[in-house]
């Protein structure tokens, strides 16, 4: 006989048998199921290196790198600081690192620039080059020292950038667990319901704190949550607020007193939140226009003095190239993006599930049946066209001494290509080179280089952005309706009737409509699916939210399911109530966006309309004085060949004023215009980013849409104007050379 104490088969047979009918009538919670982000009790270190490797991984890296090769410890008020932003930030690296890895920076740069001026010296010594080269390699110290203080400080923009997102999520996440907690007065429930819809980053934050309870780092939540809180009374009050409500609301014995709490903190919120935009708002204007005017507007109007600049200064394109395409850029961004810094928080766009395979899909470019990377085809696309606009150089390269005029005999316009012959001093010889290209063709084909750059880095971020916006605009007319469903939804519960059979009857009043669509879709997987409510709704391959990738519609079917077991009078309150709130953000949304318009409508027309024309017309100026100047040039060396400055009446003759007007000195307008055209890009690309991070606050999709709608748009108009400038001034300084030349 054997004697053991584990349960006999039988045993197991019926403990099998009545668990599986206990499982069938006690289901889980909604709580207990996936959501469409991740489970929410995985693990806080591995979930913070998914959501966070692709971002920072790299920056993390480096710090403990440079931390091993050189420790540099910071100042004990910038180690508070850095500390406070790392974990806030939740990266892992160490003040220590971040500082070490700036200083290093520094020193890179520094060494960098004193061996390209030892190195252009002997170069300039052994007759190689003309001269000794100062202007990089004072740039580059420069520079050494200036990015010691942003890298070093790394982790306090990352935490900024936290925050501003993190802002933005904050309406909707006092709504979900106000929505949550309406019918089930639990804080720790509430928070993981919260932290399932509202998306990164601040789930990232709700999961910490659940993990920091977990771990024993805090023994309640309440505990957990008020450490949290900190660091927001600075910046968000209202949110603060708004969860000490919320945490009040678990000590009421009254449910009506419980209720009002609950509706108090989502109230607070929403009042806190206009009343610091409309704040926002108005202190926001002045800045804005200072930012155009000394980022935009006076830098591209400076440019019309610097082909005179370049004439008798001898400024060269790259030099102009480094001031207004590397330092410019990087102060325009950094004065808006402290503007963008202040911003109050908003209230969260649609939640598009762009991490799932079924919408990762949907930001590939499909040719030929075939999915291709769309930065791959952008850059085809884009190389293409620069290709053309190279080709003067090309041309040079390879038939060296070879042009083409343009334009009639009787209305010359001038070469293609116009490359000039100057003599230089290398090595104390005197060397014969050609520069340029001058020609008006040239200055027409760079415009290519423009629209290509324009072009490429449109078209990529319209590739990514065009079908999930489709998407996310059917979402925001399905949910602009949906308040307005679940309302409906809630009077035909409250008159007693299954949830299952409200469901049909909604459908066929709202028949035609986005929310007709989904309630019809549920109504048919219960009816023709034999699936249940909870299926119906969120099975993964027939569910009906799975074609509506909406997190406010997800969580509040998740309420319904939820409340559903409780009764058709609790699912009827809970959907009127969650209809009532969604009403309330909706207005106070519409109200942003009004307190908003007069700021972000003068930002369009800065990006679409402003910048381009004045950016233009400048080249089009630039291009007419550098003619000139050319043409004068070539004038008076003839007449100096001749001997003809007395008739000229030139004091001095032909050879004084050539000391004025030096070829050597002129910038090329091919490279004028490159240079001012990528400027006009990268303000473009500045302002579009500041526009959207002022309307809508961090909001990837529409930020990616209206970069590619708005360099496609902006490029175009400039190329357009420039052309017509070129041409028109370039006959006018034709027309002025052949006069003086034939004085």
């Amino acid at each position: 006989m054997v004697i053991g104490f584990g349960p006999t088969k039988g045993a197991k047979n019926i403990m099998g048998k009545y668990g599986l009918k206990m499982g069938e009538r006690f289901k889980p919670s909604m709580m207990d199921l996936p959501g469409p982000e991740k489970v929410f009790s995985k693990d806080y270190s591995i979930f913070r290196e998914e959501t966070l490797r692709a971002s920072t991984g790299f920056y993390e890296e480096a710090c403990r790198f440079a931390e091993k090769i050189i420790k540099v410890d910071p100042k004990e008020e910038d180690r508070k600081k850095l500390e406070v932003a790392i974990e806030r930030a939740h990266i892992s690296v160490t003040p220590t690192g971040a500082y070490s890895l700036g200083v290093i920076a520094m020193i890179l740069f520094i060494a960098l620039g004193g061996l390209i001026l030892l190195i252009s010296y002997f170069l300039s010594e052994a007759g190689l080059i003309a001269g000794t080269q100062f202007m990089l390699p004072i740039i580059l110290i420069l520079g050494g020292i200036i990015v010691l203080k942003p890298i070093s400080k790394y982790p306090v923009h990352l935490a900024m950038k936290w925050r501003l997102q993190a802002s933005n999520q904050m309406v909707l996440c006092i709504l979900y667990i106000v929505m949550y907690m309406r019918h089930t007065s639990n804080l720790e429930h509430a928070i993981k319901f919260a932290g399932e819809h509202i998306g990164n980053p601040l789930a990232l934050d709700l999961r910490k704190i659940m993990w920091d309870v977990e771990t024993r780092k805090y023994s309640t939540i309440k505990e957990a949550i008020d450490i949290y809180l900190e660091q927001w009374k600075d910046y968000n009050l209202e949110f603060v607020e708004s969860f000490h409500l919320i945490e009040s609301s678990l000590f009421e014995s009254s449910e009506q007193r419980r209720v009002e709490l609950l509706e108090k903190a989502l109230e607070v919120m929403l009042e806190g939140t206009y009343n610091n935009m409309m704040h926002y708002a108005q202190e926001t204007k002045s800045p804005i226009t200072t930012l155009h005017m000394l980022g935009v507007i006076l830098p591209v109007l400076g440019l019309i003095i610097l082909p005179l600049m370049g004439a008798f200064l001898g400024v060269k394109w790259y030099q102009l190239a480094i001031i207004y395409n590397i330092a410019l850029p990087i102060g325009v961004y950094f004065m808006g993006y402290r503007i963008m810094a202040k911003r109050p928080v908003g209230y969260a766009q649609s939640n598009i599930y762009e991490t799932s395979a079924k919408y990762r899909s949907m930001r590939m470019f499909s040719f030929g049946g075939k999915d291709i990377e769309p930065k791959n085809a952008a850059l085809m696309i884009g190389t293409a066209i620069v290709l053309i606009g190279l080709l003067p150089l090309l041309l040079h390269l390879i038939v060296p001494g070879q042009d083409i005029p343009i334009g009639s005999a009787a209305q010359p316009l001038g070469m293609l290509l116009d490359y000039k012959l100057a003599d230089f001093e290398v090595g104390g010889k005197i060397v014969e080179k050609s520069i340029g290209p001058f020609g008006i063709g040239a200055s027409l084909l760079s415009l290519f280089i423009t629209l290509g750059i324009a072009i490429g880095i449109g078209f990529y971020f319209k590739t990514r952005s065009t079908k999930l916006m489709k998407v996310r605009d059917e979402t925001k007319k399905l949910e602009a309706e949906f308040q307005g469903a679940l309302f409906q939804l809630g009077n035909r519960l409250g008159s007693g009737i299954p949830t299952e059979m409200a469901f049909s009857s909604v459908a066929e009043t709202l028949h035609g409509t986005p929310t007709g669509n989904f309630f019809t879709l549920v109504d048919s997987n219960i009816r023709r699916g034999g699936m249940s409510l909870r299926d119906a709704i969120f099975d993964e391959k027939h569910g009906a939210i799975n074609s509506y990738p909406s997190s406010l519609i997800d969580s509040s079917m998740r309420v319904l399911v939820e409340t559903s077991e409780k009764g058709p009078s609790v699912v009827s309150k809970a959907m009127i109530n969650i209809s009532t709130y969604l009403d309330r953000i909706n207005k106070v949304n519409e109200r942003l966006k009004d307190l908003l318009s007069e700021t972000v409508s003068s930002m369009k027309a800065q990006v679409s309309f402003l910048s381009p024309v004045i950016s233009g017309i400048v080249v089009g100026i630039g291009t007419m004085i550098t003619t000139i100047i050319g043409g004068l040039t070539t004038a008076f060396a003839l007449a100096g060949d001749e001997g003809g400055g007395e008739a000229m009446g030139i004091a001095g003759g032909p050879a004084s004023m050539l000391e004025f007007f030096d070829i050597k000195t002129l910038m090329p307008p091919y490279f004028f215009q490159i240079v001012v055209g990528i400027y006009l890009i990268e303000v473009v690309y500045i302002l579009t980013v500041l526009g959207n991070g002022i309307e809508n606050g961090v909001d990837t999709l529409n930020e990616e849409d209206k970069l590619g709608k708005n360099l496609y748009k902006s490029a175009v108009f400039y190329i357009i104007v420039a052309a017509i400038t070129m041409i028109v001034f370039n006959m006018l300084a034709t027309m002025i050379s052949s006069r003086v030349a034939g004085v």
